[in-house]
């Protein structure tokens, strides 16, 4: 195999040489089973050796279309030009000083692109840590040092990270809590409105859901007694559920009028995913606080939360923080992330990609009765995939499906509460000849099942 690096130079091809795994990517998952803990799952036991553009190559010269940029994080492409120059010349200048011990302006830049970026007009702040689980603590603890209050909401099918608090916050009890309780107190769920699943129809779903929560609300935990309202735009890891048009205008509003903070959780739909810079401006969302990571830095781990200036005021000095968070490298790579997102028009890109892929879904959908919805904006897309003839979620197709994908070299992931949803998360800089081969490559899968 011909020695060369990643990046956009890479080749735009899919390309299957060995069986899926390799051998070599067989003899490194021995290794692996040996060094690394069980508990650190793999979707596709391949290894990777070199990705760029909308392909991932690995160690047996497999080349893989990527349908999923590493959960969202690669949306620019890996090894992207900009985010490679940026973060190599800052290596060459220092890679650490802490910046609680000396600040230096690229932790400054991040921060000036968030206010800039990110919904409203009014005057905005930042503080960058360095993982989405970690910004959703840290915008919890703005929320209650600004507040004075202690309860949290959130929503059925939520996914917020692994930490003791973020597993509070997440729905799903496999994998992510199961095992690792007790958790932290006063967080409470109420239900979102999840069309394909509502009982009475997706034409009620907006309004009932937003009454039943706002219900909830106000009787199990009291209105005068909510810090933050925590939700995202799409929920991710809950299986890519678009919440009903008008549910989050009602909960935002509700929000307002009794002095809750909103916080949208755009982590995984945040930087162009969803053909906006940010998922929740569809309706016109101005949310209090922000917090975004994932797609931020091209693939360095880089977080943010990014809110109302007198919110994000409110805790004391020192009372945010962390020895890496803001690291310079990675502020460095996401400066350079978000280069490439402007010169490249990536929201524009995001919705030619919907524009290509979902067409063809819903085709497949009326083909196979085993999709039970498409549903998702942008490169954010998924299929839900059910037993025929009703709709009991079928986690078992879904595992095998993505299977026959990865075995004929198109990489995919699969998600949701249930285990039954496909996602679609292309790099926005793929190209249009590889998202029609994934297609291909996905209803070939769907015919061989």
């Amino acid at each position: 195999m011909t020695e060369m690096s990643g990046g956009p130079a890479l080749p735009q091809e899919r390309r299957v040489v060995t069986s899926v795994p390799g051998p070599k990517s067989q003899e490194l998952m021995a290794r692996k089973q040996a060094a690394v803990a069980d508990g650190i799952g793999t979707v596709m036991p391949v290894f990777a050796e070199r990705a760029g553009g909308g392909v991932l190559e690995d160690v047996d010269g497999n080349s893989f279309i990527d349908f999923g940029s590493g959960i969202a994080v690669t949306g620019v492409g890996n090894s992207a030009e900009a985010v490679v120059r940026r973060a190599s010349a800052q290596l060459a200048r220092y890679t650490h000083t802490c910046v609680m011990v000396t600040p230096y302006e690229p932790y400054v830049e991040v921060c000036e692109e968030l206010a800039r970026l990110t919904p409203g007009d009014h005057a905005k702040k930042s503080a960058l840590f360095n993982s989405g689980a970690e910004a959703v603590e840290n915008a919890v603890k703005i929320a209650r040092a600004y507040t004075k209050r202690q309860a949290v909401v959130v929503f059925d099918h939520g996914y917020h990270g692994r930490t003791n608090l973020t597993m509070a916050l997440t729905s799903k009890n496999m994998p992510y809590k199961h095992s690792f309780g007790p958790f932290a107190p006063e967080v409470y769920r109420v239900p979102v409105a999840y069309p394909f699943r509502w009982l009475t129809g997706p034409e009620n779903c907006a309004e009932e859901a937003a009454a039943q929560a706002i219900d909830q609300i106000g009787k199990q935990v009291g209105a005068e007694n909510v810090a933050a309202i925590l939700i995202e735009p799409v929920l991710g890891e809950g299986g890519f559920i678009e919440p009903a048009k008008g549910f989050l205008p009602r909960l935002a509003q509700f929000a307002k009028d009794n002095g809750i903070v909103f916080v949208a959780d755009e982590i995984q739909s945040g930087f162009c995913r969803t053909g906006q810079w940010f998922a929740c401006e569809d309706e016109g969302i101005v949310p209090d606080l922000i917090t975004t990571a994932k797609g931020i830095a091209g693939g360095m781990p880089l977080a943010a939360v990014t809110g109302r200036a007198e919110m994000m005021d409110a805790p004391h000095v020192g009372g945010l923080g962390g020895t890496y968070g803001g690291n310079p490298v990675a502020c460095a790579a996401a400066l350079g992330s978000i280069e490439t997102m402007r010169e490249l028009d990536l929201p524009a890109r995001a919705k030619r990609i919907e524009e290509v892929m979902k067409p063809r879904l819903r085709k497949l959908a009326e083909q196979y009765d085993v999709i039970g919805d498409v549903r998702g904006r942008g490169a954010m897309l998924a299929i839900e995939l059910v037993k025929p003839g009703g709709k009991e979620p079928d986690p078992q197709v879904t595992a095998a499906l993505a299977k026959a994908c990865h075995q004929n070299g198109l990489l995919v992931l699969t998600t949701g509460t249930y285990g039954n949803v496909m996602r679609f998360l292309p790099p926005m800089v793929i190209g249009e000849d590889l998202l029609e081969e994934g297609l291909d490559v996905l209803e070939g899968a769907l015919a061989g099942l």
